[in-house]
């Protein structure tokens, strides 16, 4: 636990604030297989999380749990057997167009929102490099060598090498006499969210995204604009899907993005396959 990212730490927290909010005097022997089903149906009904986020808090409970047993705080196993059906649905992949990107990159941002030109450049160059924001915030100048980053990666510790092109150069030039040892003028994961939907709008990105999930056996649907739905993983996705739909092989973009196995990689490859598809049928107006 000691070696946890601040992103770690920040996400079990919230969790142990709900289960303490659920039950105060909670005990390892309240999960049990009257416990748990009322700890979902909590996280359902009362705090209306989406079942995405159930999901991932039981399996943040499970691994908790396997770590108490193992070190002799509990002798309660129920939690092994315990697997409800929680629906959901797949994962909607969020990624800027080529189109998209080029209206980003064009906008002229007005003087009283200059604050949104460094947002812009950090957003594209995680578009041009696909670094997670946490990398980029962490990027330092000495990383930068004989047009290449050398990272360790903060979320999983793998050392990548990626080749800048044009673009990404470029950014880095822009910023090369920046106080300190940061490559990039990075602000905070949250006010970078913020501020890439204010710049999405301004920017026009706003097409209209459906989107379904579920809460408990509730279904829910919901349409919002592009924009909405940024933040600052859009870039590396971005990053992904344009690599894909340019021909590069799925083997040299896992080296540059350090996804390690080929299955973290279908749900890319299937939008970019459904996004080549729609293209093509443009033709048919010929």
């Amino acid at each position: 636990m000691n070696n946890w990212t601040l992103d770690t730490h920040k996400k079990f927290n919230a969790l142990k604030n709900h289960l303490l909010s659920f039950n105060e005097n909670l005990t390892f022997e309240d999960f049990n297989s009257e416990g748990l089903p009322k700890l979902l149906s909590y996280f359902s009904n009362t705090l209306k999380l989406n079942n995405v986020t159930t999901k991932k808090y039981l399996k943040n409970i499970k691994w908790f749990l396997r770590f108490a047993v193992k070190f002799g705080y509990c002798d309660n196993l129920y939690f092994q057997q315990f697997s409800p059906k929680i629906k959901t649905t797949n994962k909607v992949i969020i990624f800027l167009s080529e189109e998209e990107i080029n209206a980003i990159r064009k906008y002229n941002i007005p003087t009283t929102k200059k604050y949104l030109e460094r947002v812009r450049d950090v957003l594209l160059f995680t578009c041009f490099t696909g670094l997670r924001h946490s990398d980029v915030e962490k990027l330092k100048k000495a990383d930068v060598k004989n047009g290449k980053l050398y990272i360790v990666t903060k979320k999983t510790s793998d050392s990548i090498v990626i080749e800048l092109n044009d673009i990404s150069k470029s950014i880095l030039e822009k910023y090369e006499n920046l106080d300190g040892d940061k490559a990039l003028p990075v602000i905070s994961n949250q006010k970078m969210n913020e501020y890439l939907k204010e710049l999405g709008k301004l920017a026009g990105i706003d097409v209209p995204i459906n989107h379904t999930y579920f809460i408990g056996n509730k279904r829910n649907d919901e349409s919002k604009p592009k924009y909405e739905y940024f933040s600052s993983h859009i870039g590396r996705r971005t990053f992904i899907c344009l690599c894909i739909s340019k021909g590069i092989p799925i083997q040299v973009i896992m080296k540059w993005t350090g996804h390690s196995d080929y299955q973290s990689m279908k749900p890319y490859i299937d939008v970019v396959d459904t996004t080549r598809e729609i293209q093509m049928q443009k033709l048919n107006i010929l």
